[in-house]
């Protein structure tokens, strides 16, 4: 199956989309931005076979703007018949203090979208659990993961997909890279420990700038997360302004890591798990 978008698609007129639509901006520039997400989601479903056996989708909603936006493209590209899977997005409330429950379900129900929003008092096992001081991500995230996949099944999910984009790949590699010594990161699409779910990255190559200008421009009701969002000097907050000054520096070295995580030469590099270095040998010449 071929996602990509036709160039005449780029030349259509705007009622070809979804009617969440119909009080965004009818610009130039915002009709060329929502059309190179779409591309860029469409390609990435191709790339990594995202729709092979799936037939409905659990939709992680944060509250932030890179779920939001995710959201969005799918259900736009459900509504003109190209994402033939059943979508319902989901809300957990994690329980922080001052959370305002009622945003996702008014905007939920105001759009037409299938969703479940779930509580779970995480937040206090967070703080209970991790030191002063500490990051709360790590344990954050594992517990959000953990419910996510027991409501998949639940609503009877093939994957649980997720807002992740293409800064958050390139943070996460260089995360692995410099503290945990290894060549990882965020795969667009993987099997859960358990082997009975998928969990997809639509937004892989989705360049984060896109998405806040996407939201603002959708004026999307961003809900700030007030647990790891209020802890500075992450490594992930370095990481991002590393990549920040890089690109700066020397635009378009983004796109170029991006590739470079889906072109590896394992004879190149150093693990021998990867490749039968003692294998090699030389062929003499008569």
């Amino acid at each position: 199956m071929t996602l990509a978008l036709a160039e005449t698609e780029d030349d259509a007129p705007d009622e070809g989309r979804h009617p969440l639509f119909s009080n965004a901006p009818s610009s130039v520039s915002f009709n060329k931005l929502r059309k190179r997400l779409l591309r860029q989601v469409r390609q990435a479903m191709d790339d990594f076979a995202m729709l092979k056996g799936q037939k409905r989708w659990l939709i992680g909603l944060s509250g932030g703007k890179d779920s939001y936006g995710l959201l969005a493209l799918l259900m736009d590209l459900q509504w003109r018949g190209l994402l033939p899977v059943e979508l319902i997005a989901c809300n957990l409330d994690q329980g922080q203090p001052n959370f305002p429950k009622q945003i996702l379900p008014e905007y939920l129900k105001s759009i037409g979208v299938a969703h479940r929003i779930e509580y779970r008092d995480t937040y206090s096992i967070v703080k209970e659990k991790v030191p002063s001081g500490a990051t709360y991500c790590s344990l954050c995230s594992r517990l959000r993961r953990g419910n996510l996949y027991r409501i998949a099944r639940e609503e009877g999910c093939d994957a649980l997909v997720l807002g992740h984009h293409r800064e958050d790949i390139l943070e996460t590699f260089f995360m692995n890279f410099f503290h945990g010594g290894r060549l990882a990161t965020m795969p667009p699409k993987l099997i859960n420990d358990e082997g009975d779910l998928m969990v997809l990255r639509p937004l892989a190559y989705a360049a984060e700038d896109d998405l806040a200008k996407f939201a603002a421009a959708m004026q999307f009701p961003i809900i700030p997360c007030d647990l790891c969002g209020s802890q500075d000097g992450l490594q992930r907050n370095a990481m991002k302004a590393m990549l920040s000054d890089i690109e700066t520096r020397m635009p378009g070295r983004k796109e170029a890591m991006l590739r470079a995580l889906g072109h590896t030469n394992p004879s190149h590099l150093l693990d021998p798990k990867l490749f039968d270095f003692s294998s090699l040998e030389t062929v003499r010449q008569e």
